[in-house]
Order: C-alpha cells, then sequence, then structure tokens
C-alpha cells in the first residue's frame, strides 16, 4: 500500500481507513481536502495519538494548554489522551494525509 495513491476523486467527508491494529494499538491513514472540525466541537479521546502529516498542511487546536500548531509534511507530534484537540484547516485545493496511531494509556 501507498498512502498517497487509491483516494477518491470527490470526498465530500474525510477519508478515515484502519490500516492495523490490535487491542492495544489502531494505525489509520486519514485524508482531508479541506475539511475541519465542526465549530465548537473537540476530539477527547480515551487513547494516545500519534499523527505524522504526510502530505498538505493543517492547522491544529490544542487546549490545556493552549495551543495553535501550523503542520506540514513531515511534522508529528503525540497528543496525550484526554487532551481535547480539534482541527481548524487543512489545505482545500489538495489532499492532507495524516498517518494516526491510537494507543493505549
Amino acid at each position: 500500500m501507498n498512502l498517497r495513491q487509491d483516494i477518491p476523486a470527490m470526498l465530500p467527508e474525510e477519508l478515515i481507513q484502519a490500516l492495523a491494529g490490535n487491542a492495544w494499538v489502531r494505525i489509520e491513514r486519514i485524508v482531508s481536502r479541506g475539511h475541519h472540525s465542526p465549530e465548537g466541537f473537540w476530539y477527547d479521546q480515551a487513547e494516545h495519538e500519534f499523527v505524522l502529516l504526510v502530505q498538505g498542511a493543517a492547522e491544529l487546536e490544542l487546549a490545556a494548554p493552549d495551543e495553535r500548531l501550523r503542520l506540514e509534511p513531515g511534522d508529528c507530534l503525540t497528543i496525550a489522551a484526554h487532551r481535547r484537540h480539534r482541527v481548524n484547516w487543512t489545505h482545500p485545493e489538495q489532499d492532507t494525509i495524516w498517518l494516526a496511531v491510537f494507543f493505549a494509556q
């Protein structure tokens, strides 16, 4: 598999594909094309999340402490379990491809 291939031409919603996993870890490919979190919505997950931006551009907002991060290809970070976060922006004219690894506390 190539993370940059087999992306539909029409992408009305984010594409989320499970690539591998077990009871303790889940690896996903996420493709965004101008998608972002709804106004006022925050992710608050029971798992830690390591995210690598493979292609495109995005802006994340994190709470407690408050941060805004502009991500470009190659940028990565780990979001601790229950740290609220949201996607403010992804590039509207190109695919933003994320590799996300979710793992237990």
